[in-house]
C-alpha cells in the first residue's frame, strides 16, 4: 500500500474519533477550558519528545510556524468546541469537509499551487457528498442550531490555509520540528486562558471536570499530537488537496462513533458516505486529463 493511502487511513481513525472525544469533554469542561486544555496538554507531550528538533527550524521560518500554528491549531480547537456545544459531532465532521476544497481553492489564488482539473471534479463531488449528509442530519435532527456550522466552516478555512503554508514554506522540516514549533508559538496563550477559566481549581472539586480531562488527554495525545506529526508527514509526500482529503474520510468513522452514542443514521446518509470515498479517490488522481485548474 502507498504510504500516503496508510496515513490517510491512519488519519481518519484517529480524527473520526476526536469528534467524539471533544463531545464528551464538553460534558465537564467549557468550550474555552475544552480549546485551552487541548492545547496545552499536546505542548507538554511534545516538548518531552520534540524540543531538540526545534533546531531544525530557521529564524525567518518562525514567521511561517506561527501562522501555522494559529490557523491549524489554536483557533480551530475553540472553533470547534464551540460549534459541538450546538450539534451533533458527527455533523461537525462532515462540515469540516469544506477544507479540501478551500485548500484547493486558497493553493491556486493564493500560494500558486496547482491542481488537476480531474482534482477539482473529486473536490467538488467529495463536497456534493456532505452537503447531502449535512442535509439529511439536518432532517434528522431539526432541534439543532446548525448556524453554529459556520465556526466549522471557518475552522476548515483556517485549515487550508495552514496545509498550504506547510507545503509551500516548510516542507523540507521534520513533522516533529514543525509540531513542536506550532506549540512553543501557542502554548503560553492557551495556559494564560486555562488559569482565567478558574479550570485549576474545579480539576481537584468537580468529578465531571475530572472525567472530562481525561478524555481531552486522550485527545491531546492521539488527536492532536501524534495525528499532526502524521499529517506533516503526508502532506510532504502528497499533494495538499490529497492531504486535505482526510476530511472526507473522517466523517465516515465519526459518523459510527455517533451511531455508537446513539446518533441517527439513515441510508440517505450512507449513499452520501460513498459519494464523498468517490471523491477522495479522484483528488488523489493526478494524471490524466492533461490541464491544470
Amino acid at each position: 500500500m502507498d504510504k500516503k493511502w496508510l496515513y490517510l487511513i491512519v488519519l481518519s481513525v484517529i480524527w473520526g474519533t476526536s469528534f467524539i472525544l471533544i463531545k464528551m469533554g464538553l460534558v465537564g469542561l467549557t468550550q474555552i477550558q475544552l480549546g485551552s486544555l487541548r492545547t496545552v496538554l499536546t505542548a507538554i507531550i511534545l516538548f518531552s519528545v520534540g524540543l531538540p528538533s526545534l533546531k531544525q527550524i530557521k529564524k525567518l521560518q518562525w514567521k511561517w510556524i506561527a501562522l501555522s500554528a494559529l490557523f491549524g491549531t489554536f483557533f480551530p480547537a475553540f472553533l470547534f468546541a464551540f460549534a459541538q456545544k450546538h450539534i451533533d459531532s458527527a455533523v461537525a465532521s462532515i462540515l469540516n469537509s469544506l477544507t479540501p476544497l478551500a485548500t484547493a481553492v486558497l493553493g491556486y489564488l493564493v500560494f500558486s499551487i496547482y491542481t488537476t482539473r480531474r482534482q477539482m471534479i473529486g473536490v467538488f463531488i467529495g463536497l456534493l457528498g456532505s452537503i447531502m449528509l449535512i442535509m439529511a442530519g439536518a432532517h434528522i435532527n431539526p432541534d439543532q442550531n446548525h448556524w453554529y456550522g459556520i465556526l466549522v466552516l471557518v475552522a476548515s478555512v483556517g485549515y487550508a490555509l495552514n496545509v498550504n503554508i506547510l507545503k509551500k514554506y516548510l516542507n523540507e522540516l521534520s513533522p516533529l520540528a514543525i509540531a513542536t514549533g506550532n506549540f512553543v508559538v501557542i502554548v503560553i496563550p492557551a495556559l494564560l486562558i486555562l488559569i482565567g477559566t478558574g479550570y485549576f481549581d474545579e480539576i481537584w472539586t468537580v468529578p465531571e471536570v475530572q472525567v472530562s480531562t481525561g478524555y481531552i488527554a486522550i485527545l491531546a495525545l492521539f488527536g492532536t499530537a501524534l495525528a499532526k506529526i502524521l499529517f506533516n508527514k503526508m502532506i510532504q509526500i502528497s499533494s495538499p488537496v490529497f492531504a486535505s482529503s482526510v476530511t472526507y474520510t473522517m466523517p465516515v468513522v465519526a459518523v459510527l462513533w455517533g451511531i455508537f452514542d446513539g446518533e441517527r443514521f439513515g441510508w440517505y446518509q450512507a449513499i452520501s458516505a460513498l459519494i464523498v470515498l468517490l471523491g477522495v479517490y479522484l483528488a488523489n488522481q493526478r494524471k490524466g486529463s492533461g490541464k491544470k485548474v
